[in-house]
């Protein structure tokens, strides 16, 4: 049996044989990028680089290093399509997505959707990022928001996206999905739940709670320890809020923010009620035109994969090539 030691130096004179044929074979690539630049070549050949792959896993010994010399081709070709890539850009061989740079913040009299009534979260967002003056108006829905977009009706929509504790807002993913819509900025807010009832009303006399189905799950444990409580979904905290006063009920109560106390001339019967102390939830900035502010420090992607093994592990190696977080 061979010395440990003695093994180790064999490897490294073979990896060292490695890098050197990787450089070599990366300064082939060059070469490979400026014939392409010259004759306007696309630098993904499918077909070029399967029936490659395929090749060589024939060479293979065994099923298993097969496997092993598949996958560390696919990396090496992946990340020669990367530097032609890279070395194309240089030459000003770019594809015009279609985004335009904005300077500073919108105007005025940008037209603004939030989904909700007065005092909604989405409300507080918006007033956060575009100004207290901001030319803002509900809609009954976030598709309504979306729609407003779609039909030129409004030019932003202010939509929850993710929240600290419950997580992402499906609905709205799906819907960025579904309309040709770009996010352009954001705005966190803290989330300071409180307990609404109307003024004559005493917290004994809860029997039932309304408010939006996140901050339900963000108060869960609260809403816990009042098991005879019944738990009701809104479109919207603000909603559930104004319900509360225009059906004058003493046992219905809601789950919202404190504005609203003073917006419905409601009471606060208890406070501090969410999970977490520190609950916030991140807003998205939606406009129908492909704009981004020229300060952007983060990117938002949308995109689908094929339905097979490796499709996100080889898609996610881009972010990591490119140093993105």
């Amino acid at each position: 049996m061979k010395d440990l030691d003695a093994i180790r130096a064999d490897i490294d004179e073979i990896d060292r044989q490695i890098v050197r044929l990787y450089e070599e074979r990366m300064a082939l690539t060059s070469e490979v990028a400026e014939y392409k630049i010259v004759t306007g070549r696309q630098v993904f050949d499918k077909e070029r680089e399967q029936s490659k792959l395929d090749n060589l896993t024939g060479m293979a010994s065994s099923d298993f290093t097969a496997a092993g010399i598949r996958e560390l081709f696919e990396q090496i070709m992946t990340m020669s399509r990367k530097r032609q890539y890279q070395l194309l850009t240089e030459h000003g061989v770019t594809t015009d997505v279609g985004f335009v740079p904005m300077e500073g913040r919108e105007d005025a009299s940008s037209r603004i959707v939030f989904q909700g009534v007065e005092g909604a979260y989405s409300q507080q967002a918006m007033m956060e990022y575009f100004g207290a003056d901001c030319n803002g108006r509900p809609v009954r829905t976030w598709k309504d928001a979306m729609e407003a977009i779609k039909n030129g009706d409004a030019d932003y929509a202010v939509l929850p996206i993710e929240n600290s504790s419950a997580g992402i807002v499906s609905e709205n993913y799906d819907l960025l999905v579904e309309y040709d819509n770009y996010i352009v900025g954001e705005q966190i807010i803290g989330i300071d739940h409180v307990l609404l009832g109307l003024p004559e009303a005493q917290l004994t006399d809860i029997s039932c709670v309304y408010s939006h189905p996140q901050a339900l799950m963000q108060c869960s444990e609260y809403l816990f320890s009042h098991p005879d409580w019944d738990k009701i979904s809104l479109k919207n905290t603000a909603m559930a809020a104004k319900k509360i006063k225009e059906e004058g009920i003493p046992s219905q109560a809601a789950i919202a923010s404190r504005i609203t106390a003073d917006i419905y001339g409601l009471e606060i019967l208890d406070r501090g009620i969410s999970d977490n102390s520190n609950n916030s939830t991140r807003f998205i900035i939606v406009s129908g035109r492909p704009v981004y502010h020229d300060k952007a420090g983060h990117i938002s992607l949308c995109f689908e994969i094929a339905d097979k093994s490796g499709s996100l592990y080889h898609t996610l190696s881009h972010f990591i090539y490119n140093g993105l977080n």
